[in-house]
């Protein structure tokens, strides 16, 4: 038959009692880039720059200590 309202309300609180508010919110995040990657990923990242990956010489580490 399926599950009700109810039902569905009764397992999200269950839910929220185990894993508690800030560990849902992680994992709906990471869920969410994992799902962004997959799509990505069948697209055949047709978005992605030809010159990714490379570094302008014209541009400074400031991040370094010499």
């Amino acid at each position: 038959m399926g599950l009700g309202w109810k039902e569905l309300l009764i397992v999200l609180v269950i839910v929220l009692v185990v894993f508690g508010t800030k560990r849902l919110k992680n994992l709906g995040s990471d869920l969410g880039d994992a799902v962004k990657g997959f799509k990505k990923g069948l697209n055949g990242d047709e978005e992605a720059k030809p010159d990714a990956g490379k570094s302008d010489p014209g541009l400074r580490d400031d991040s370094r200590k010499d």
